[in-house]
């Protein structure tokens, strides 16, 4: 007989929604992504889902286009750690991750901060280190934008290795009380990291954390990112949901594991995704085509068109055709967002062709294709979507995105979570405390410990 493979365990982690033109502000049901008891709600529900983390994401500046903030930004966010810390009281199992920028942060701070959420959660810490070269969020700090575009990952990896040195700094049995004497002994090394960025001599304030690490998050896509994830992150958020493509990325990633000494299971990949449900398939398209009506209205179809095209375009109908004319290099059009059309005239030839093609307004068309991937079904037709692409090596999980706060897991958990159990791919209970348990991650500091989730 041949063998019977193993069936992997999925991991699953709650984004919570923020501010861009995924999420729907305008559905009845939103709430607020400011109050506490949005946060809380949203936790809460992931951990009675027995998800492996919560994920926030964060913004450093409110975008701009055409010299105005960008109407998604109606409000900012509270700060990042600050949340994370308190839900850290609200729950007991899920992990807590946040978004922090290394291009703006220094080593010591954030091994502070994040050792700081580490010890006070119990273990449940994660840090998803993301670059910066925007000159225009630059400017709510003190250097500006004055990293250069190049050196960006240069910073980042010496950001990761200088607070991993801090970390380092305390051996696991370093902090010891003298009860006779009513003193603790602390046997910690001085620091002394040297690299381009920084130098660091002195000694860390607190003992190493529960996880030896927090777990380490990297969502970069470039050759380059690719590569930073494979010698430093134990998850990568990644872009590349759709099965094909989603296996291409995979074997990718995982075979640059080995020459840093790494095993494949010392990296899991995560993509983003959506899901709408329904009782019936039929059902579910239609919700699917409703939200999705939601998320891009005619002025966001007008902006993302307007993103490409590098200028003005608010005298042209949403539900009517193209534009005829040919869009210009405007990099500054949108600011302080993401920048995808790197070649704005081979994007819009791309569009002519496939709305013509296929006889699309411009909103149809910014619909269709500013999509995130998503599973789209009954409850049971969506695990078996998320369960084949984890069997056949696509993802190892996903990072799932409601399109509402902070109800949109509700029903995921309710209804989909018990079909995953039933094929035997998702665990009914947690069986560790910290989150590299939940993940199947080594302690960095036991080479030879290799929990598995389960």
């Amino acid at each position: 007989m041949p063998e019977q493979r193993i069936r992997k365990q999925i991991h699953l982690a709650a984004h919570f929604p923020g501010v861009n033109h995924h999420t729907v502000w305008t559905d009845p049901e939103s709430g607020s992504q400011i109050d506490f008891d949005s946060f809380v709600h949203l936790a809460r529900t992931a951990e009675r889902g027995l998800f492996d983390f919560f994920f926030l994401a964060e913004g450093l500046r409110l975008r701009e286009h055409l010299g105005r903030v960008h109407d998604l930004d109606v409000v900012g966010r509270p700060d990042t750690f600050t949340v994370l810390n308190a839900l850290a009281a609200v729950t007991t199992h899920l992990g807590l991750a946040g978004t922090i920028n290394t291009t703006y942060n220094e080593p010591f701070e954030l091994a502070k901060q994040f050792a700081s959420l580490d010890h006070l959660s119990g273990g449940r810490a994660a840090w998803n280190a993301v670059t910066s070269s925007d000159a225009f969020t630059g400017e709510n700090f003190r250097r500006g934008g004055y990293l250069e575009h190049t050196k960006r990952y240069t910073r980042a990896a010496e950001v990761v290795d200088a607070t991993r040195a801090l970390w380092d700094s305390w051996p696991a049995d370093a902090l010891v009380v003298d009860r006779e004497n009513g003193v603790f002994a602390q046997p910690a090394r001085e620091v002394r990291f040297s690299s381009e960025q920084f130098e660091i001599e002195g000694e860390f304030v607190l003992p190493g954390s529960p996880q030896g690490y927090p777990v380490q998050i990297q969502a970069g896509d470039s050759d380059e990112g690719r590569e930073f994830a494979a010698a430093k992150a134990d998850v990568i958020f990644s872009a590349h949901g759709e099965l094909e493509d989603g296996r291409r990325f995979y074997a990718d990633v995982k075979d640059r594991l080995a020459k840093y000494g790494r095993s494949r299971e010392d990296l899991k990949i995560l993509p983003a995704a959506g899901f709408v449900l329904g009782d019936t398939p039929e059902e579910a398209r239609a919700n699917a085509q409703r939200i999705r009506r939601q998320q891009v209205s005619p002025q966001t179809a007008i902006a993302f068109l307007e993103q490409v095209w590098g200028r003005d375009l608010s005298a042209y109908d949403p539900d009517g055709p193209l534009p005829e004319i040919d869009p210009v290099e405007n990099v500054n059009i949108t600011r302080g967002r993401v920048r995808h059309a790197k070649d704005p005239r081979a994007i819009a030839e791309a569009w002519r062709a496939k709305s013509e093609a296929e006889n699309l307004s411009i909103r149809e068309l910014i619909i269709e294709t500013t999509a995130r991937p998503q599973f789209i079904g009954t409850p049971r037709q969506v695990a078996a979507d998320i369960d084949r692409h984890v069997q056949t090596d696509a993802s190892d999980g996903f990072v799932l995105v409601p399109h509402l706060t902070p109800a949109g897991f509700d029903e995921f958990v309710e209804k989909v979570v018990p079909e995953l159990q039933d094929l035997g791919s998702f665990r009914t209970e947690y069986t560790g405390s910290t989150l590299r348990d939940h993940l199947g991650l080594r302690n960095p500091h036991h080479s030879t410990e290799g929990v598995r989730a389960s």
